[in-house]
């Protein structure tokens, strides 16, 4: 059988780059991939890291694109690549315009879809935005759910979708960082970090740009003012705003690091050498759990709610006084950072892709028939 998957953005690469893998290594699948190149250079960097070769790139990436752009851009580039390359079962992953646009191609062509990490939710159409309505538009149209936990399995269940076209199998992302975090690993930023506690911080997200990123910056410089012996490695989005925010309330802190994006490899290595996380992402909700490493979400919600359950994660919201007093009860209540970073990672074993590979070969020879 044919496989296309498709894709575009890093956070999408570093999950579904070690599916790739196995796909290409099980007998009986034909595993092609293609780009949208939503995202470029990160995106290269990921694919060069897993030593694999898109065999098709829609080239969308373009200054000032937006999410019409973007969308419409792979409906008209994508429909001549699923016709050409006629495949049995199209994978699209998580919550992008990418997955959205990919799915919605899909099935305008009658082609099945298969989504990865299906039935994540926080039922909040403007939080994260617009992901929520990504994840949920790609979960009304595919036809196999691969749902990374038991919490999006019930989302799905709830929601009316098939129960024998659900799959638990936990998130792909724990099978990358098997490959991604080296035991010896060196960088300059590490050495400058060396004999200080080390809080990685990332923000982002278009919800959180203005007022609630200004709070978050603040809060970190009150951190590393009345902590010494912290250090803060940024690694910063290319959004021109964030980054003139940034300057604008950083200045010259010794303490901290502002760094351009880093490779999957470094930053998966820099999680796992941090004290603790402060983020606005979502994937590091997974990742940092496996690594024992606890994560403040700078969001008022989350559609990771085992993290959260397990103890891993706390939820801070985007106000500069939380931000700063969570931040400062982990850095001076050490029974409460060892519960955090002692608890159990709720997100698979590093298995993932080998459950997905052999449920869709499953599909393929026994469940097609399934109306």
């Amino acid at each position: 059988m044919k496989v296309l998957m498709i894709f575009g953005t890093r956070p999408e690469a570093v999950k579904m780059c070690p599916l790739a893998l196995r796909l290409k290594n099980t007998k009986n699948i034909e595993c092609r991939i293609c780009l949208t190149g939503q995202h470029r250079e990160m995106l290269d960097q990921v694919m060069d890291i897993f030593q694999i070769r898109a065999d098709w790139n829609l080239d969308i990436m373009k200054q000032g694109q937006t999410l019409c752009d973007i969308t419409v851009d792979i409906l008209r580039k994508l429909e001549r690549i699923i016709i050409d390359e006629k495949p049995d079962l199209i994978l699209v992953h998580g919550d992008t315009s990418t997955s959205f646009a990919a799915a919605l191609t899909g099935f305008y062509a009658k082609v099945p879809v298969g989504h990865v990490e299906a039935g994540l939710r926080t039922y909040n159409m403007k939080s994260p935005y617009p992901e929520e309505f990504n994840r949920q538009a790609v979960d009304l149209l595919a036809d196999l759910y691969f749902a990374p936990t038991e919490t999006a399995k019930n989302n799905l269940i709830k929601e009316g979708k098939k129960t024998e076209r659900i799959f638990v199998t936990g998130n792909t992302v724990i099978d990358a960082l098997k490959i991604t975090v080296k035991e010896e690993y060196h960088h300059e930023h590490m050495k400058w970090a060396e004999g200080s506690r080390l809080l990685l911080f990332t923000a982002h997200r278009r919800e959180n740009q203005g007022k609630p990123m200004r709070d978050m910056f603040q809060a970190l410089k009150r951190i590393v003012q009345d902590f010494p012996d912290v250090k803060v490695i940024y690694p910063i989005h290319k959004n021109p705003f964030i980054r003139r925010m940034a300057e604008e309330v950083f200045g010259d802190l010794e303490q901290m690091r502002i760094i351009e994006p880093l490779d999957v490899v470094d930053f998966h290595n820099f999680m796992s050498r941090s004290y603790f996380i402060l983020t606005d992402s979502g994937g590091i909700q997974e990742e940092a759990p496996s690594l024992g490493k606890p994560v403040l979400v700078m969001r008022d919600t989350t559609e990771r709610p085992e993290g959260l359950a397990a103890g891993t994660l706390k939820l801070v919201g985007t106000k500069e006084e939380d931000i700063y007093l969570a931040a400062k009860k982990l850095l001076v209540d050490r029974q409460e950072y060892m519960a955090m970073s002692r608890a159990a990672n709720p997100y698979g074993d590093g298995h993932a892709c080998e459950r997905i590979a052999d449920i869709i070969l499953q599909w393929h020879h026994h469940i097609l028939g399934i109306v």
